[in-house]
């Protein structure tokens, strides 16, 4: 994986079992699984416990808090929305 994009290359995700060849190996290739520490998570199920939402501000101050990209903060909420919905 690349870890300063974040994406895998096209021979490892060959390699894993395809998962650029699933997609047909056009357009994007799919961003690595992120692994969060029981640090980050327990920050991250704090502050959505407080707030279902964040504006790009928070977003922004939480992101740099935990060293991770806003695209990553944005993404884990939204599955976390969606968790609590299936959940009710």
């Amino acid at each position: 994986a690349d870890e300063s994009s974040g994406y895998e290359s096209e021979s490892a995700g060959a390699e894993r079992g395809g998962a650029a060849a699933a997609g047909g190996g056009r357009g994007r290739q799919r961003r690595a699984r992120t692994a969060f520490t029981s640090e980050q998570v327990c920050r991250l199920e704090k502050t959505f416990q407080r707030q279902k939402y964040l504006g790009a501000t928070e977003r922004r101050k939480l992101a740099a808090a935990l060293h991770l990209s806003e695209i990553q903060i944005k993404t884990w909420f939204q599955n976390r929305r969606m968790k609590l919905k299936r959940q009710i």
